[in-house]
C-alpha cells in the first residue's frame, strides 16, 4: 500500500477485480498487443509496466510503479460522450493519486 497526501492507494483490492483484470490481459485489443510489445520487459529505459492492473476500483491499461505512469488506450467505445465525461472524472481521480495518465487512441498506436 503507498500512500500520496493522505489518499491511499491498493494494488489488489479484490479477486473479482483481480479475475476481470486477467481476463483482460489475455484477450488484449491488438493496439494493446503492439504497445505492450514495446513496454514489457523493462525496454523502457529500464522502468517496469504492468498491463491490466487493478488500482482500487479501476484497472488500468499500462502501469509503471516507479514513475507513477499510467497509460490508457481508447477504442471508439471512448468517443461516446458519456464515457468521455466518465474517463475524464476517472483521469481526476488517478491524477488527484499522483499518476500521470496519458491518453492515445487505438488508431495512434496501431498506425503511428
Amino acid at each position: 500500500m503507498l500512500i500520496k497526501r493522505l489518499m491511499v492507494y491498493t494494488y489488489y483490492p479484490g479477486a473479482r477485480r483481480i479475475v476481470k483484470a486477467r481476463h483482460l490481459r489475455k484477450n488484449q485489443t491488438e493496439a494493446e498487443g503492439i504497445l505492450w510489445e514495446q513496454l514489457r520487459n523493462r525496454k523502457v529505459l529500464g522502468y517496469k509496466f504492468r498491463r491490466q492492473q487493478v488500482l482500487n476500483e479501476m484497472i488500468v491499461d499500462f502501469f509503471c510503479a516507479e514513475k507513477k505512469i499510467i497509460i490508457e488506450l481508447d477504442g471508439p467505445y471512448h468517443d461516446d460522450p458519456v464515457q468521455k465525461a466518465k474517463d475524464a472524472k476517472r483521469d481526476q481521480q488517478l491524477k488527484d493519486l499522483g499518476f500521470h495518465v496519458h491518453r492515445f487512441t487505438n488508431d495512434q498506436i496501431t498506425n503511428d
